[in-house]
């Protein structure tokens, strides 16, 4: 019998991520834009650039792998200015508390602040950061490469002044 539950949260584990993260996470990056396509656009460069492009993340951004055995299921990027670049999960592990661990991971690592861009369109991503203390300071009409709308989103810790709108 299959059950349609995801699995909990800690059947996955999170680790740092490393070089020969950007073939599985690149795979993962597509898929999951693609299952997401009716809430945000579509990726705007060939498929074959997705790998490379993690590859540059991966050596320039903190990024965080949640794993089932060695799989990669869903993973985090923070650029070093505190920007939550890139957070993606599988279809099968959301709703199981897996985005919360990891985005709750890059608020200790960056008890400063994060900053973050979110498609406008993609309004569950939008109330999910704002259940983990985000809030929109800005954005714009589609000044980005897919040319749609998206939101500025801050999270400053309690107690912390909150810099600026961009």
């Amino acid at each position: 019998m299959t059950s349609s539950t995801p699995p909990a949260s800690t059947d996955v584990g999170i680790r740092p991520g490393r070089a020969d993260d950007a073939a599985p996470l690149a795979e993962l990056f597509w898929r999951v834009r693609e299952e997401n396509a009716s809430t945000i656009p579509g990726i705007v460069h060939p498929r074959e650039t997705v790998e490379p492009f993690l590859a540059s993340v991966l050596d320039a951004d903190e990024v965080w792998v949640a794993t089932v055995g060695e799989r990669p299921v869903g993973f985090l990027a923070v650029a070093p200015d505190g920007d939550l670049d890139h957070l993606y999960v599988a279809r099968p592990h959301t709703g199981a508390g897996l985005g919360a661990r990891l985005v709750r991971l890059a608020q200790q690592r960056h008890p400063e602040g994060l900053s973050l861009w979110v498609f406008a369109s993609n309004t569950g991503a939008v109330r999910f950061y704002e259940r983990h203390g985000f809030v929109v300071v800005g954005g714009t009409d589609g000044d980005n490469e897919e040319g749609a709308p998206d939101l500025r989103m801050r999270w400053s810790p309690e107690g912390a002044p909150a810099p600026p709108p961009e």
